[in-house]
């Protein structure tokens, strides 16, 4: 039974708020221990049955969203993985939506840990298991403000939104999805860890496949290419190595990647951040369909292809369109450089696997970033204004032009053993969220 009381504005709002959370002060943290004992490991990095269980913790979340009387909406982004977007209505203008998703990466070696990897155990007030602080406890504190909302009788004037999504860590492709469909508003929340902070702003990521071409040829005519012949009809074809090619570019990207960190930073964020990350390299010979070398075991060929993909990370403040401009043009003029390149340039491909993640670069003066500041502080935090370093669901929904703001609570062990997140600082997280979100949807 929700209780009747009349709020006559935000603050009283807030501390009638705060005193339904106090009365169920162990909500949020029992949420999360329910939700990370459920495991929900991400298909694409781990086929089980047994762990591959995201559908089981959405039928949770939907349950507790539909018992704050949310209307649902809930569809398959894939097959079996479902995302869950719970409303309460009101006005558009003054819209909010709080976002978490509920995938999370595989434990790894089962030895490295010291504690059931989803067994959600409570030592020294800290929650364990894999998703607890990425980012089960955020989706828990984030449903709990809403809850505490709810049962201090408390009518939001704005529609007020939760966004349970699935495939964050693969690229964000649920959040993706929820945009498509037409779940946005004038204002998001992600409750990502932010470790007491206020994250504003986060850099843009594309990752990119560089394919060079290089000649096949025998290895017992590398003479012919590298020691000094007469050239002439007698003369066997010379092979060109795609691997040596790719190791002279990445000693020049090394170059170009020091020089974009060193010329260009963001007040807010670490300096040198904007890193080119060299993931994977394959050369062999033969180009196969799916764009790798046929052949990588066979070191009596002079290999004519190489295979270099990248994790391209760029600041809050520039655009897509800027660092492509930037990054063709360097891969241009090292082509210009080497008369075969001249001929067979290096093919770039943006956007491999479809991942991008779009800049986000909220103002720190935003209202919804000077609401959880101002909260926090009052909840107990000593936040500060921050960047994140990471990408998450933020920058999609910074994108489609909503203004992001990253904010939840502390732990460690994220995509590690052990990973915690801080019961303190998820009840901390709660009553920051139920705040905020009655500083931006407004009060009846």
């Amino acid at each position: 039974m929700m209780l009747s009381v009349e709020v006559p504005d935000s603050e009283v709002a807030i501390k009638a708020a705060w005193k339904a959370l106090d009365a169920e002060r162990k909500y949020a943290t029992e949420l999360t221990q329910k939700l990370v004992r459920i495991p929900s490991v991400n298909p694409k990095f781990l086929e089980d049955p047994d762990q591959n269980r995201e559908s089981a913790v959405q039928d949770l979340i939907e349950s507790e969203l539909i018992s704050l009387g949310m209307s649902i909406d809930r569809w398959d982004v894939f097959p079996g993985r479902p995302n869950v977007v719970g409303q309460i209505a009101g006005v558009e203008e003054r819209s909010l939506l709080l976002c978490g998703h509920i995938d999370v990466v595989p434990i790894g070696d089962r030895d490295t840990w010291t504690v059931a990897p989803f067994g959600g155990e409570i030592r020294n007030g800290k929650l364990y298991g894999r998703g607890a602080v990425d980012m089960k406890g955020g989706v828990a504190a984030a449903i709990a403000a809403i809850r505490g909302i709810r049962k201090a009788g408390i009518e939001l004037n704005g529609r007020v939104a939760i966004h349970s999504v699935v495939d964050e860590e693969a690229g964000g492709f649920g959040a993706i999805d929820a945009i498509r469909r037409g779940h946005v508003a004038k204002g998001a929340i992600i409750t990502e860890p932010s470790w007491g902070d206020v994250l504003v702003c986060e850099g843009g990521l594309e990752w990119i496949r560089l394919t060079i071409q290089g000649k096949m040829g025998h290895s017992s005519l590398r003479y012919n290419e590298i020691w000094p012949q007469r050239d002439g009809p007698d003369r066997f074809g010379r092979a060109v190595n795609a691997i040596e090619l790719a190791a002279r570019f990445l000693a020049a990207l090394a170059s170009f990647e020091s020089s974009r960190c060193r010329n260009r930073q963001h007040r807010l964020l670490p300096a040198g951040m904007n890193t080119i990350n060299i993931g994977a390299i394959r050369g062999g010979a033969g180009l196969g369909p799916d764009g790798l070398p046929l052949i990588m075991t066979n070191p009596a060929i002079i290999p004519d292809v190489a295979v270099i993909d990248l994790d391209y990370k760029f600041l809050p403040h520039q655009t897509r369109q800027e660092i492509r401009s930037e990054f063709e043009a360097f891969v241009y003029h090292f082509c210009q450089q080497d008369l075969w390149l001249q001929k067979n340039p290096i093919k770039v491909e943006w956007e491999l696997g479809g991942c991008k993640f779009p800049p986000m670069d909220t103002s720190p003066n935003h209202p919804i970033a000077k609401s959880l500041l101002k909260r926090r502080a009052q909840a107990g935090g000593q936040p500060k204004i921050l960047g994140m370093i990471g990408k998450t669901d933020a920058s999609h929904y910074a994108g489609a032009g909503i203004d992001a703001v990253t904010c939840g609570p502390t732990g460690d062990g994220f995509h590690a053993s052990d990973e915690y997140v801080d019961i303190a600082s998820l009840e901390e997280t709660t009553k920051t969220l139920a705040a905020a979100i009655i500083d931006c949807c407004g009060v009846k």
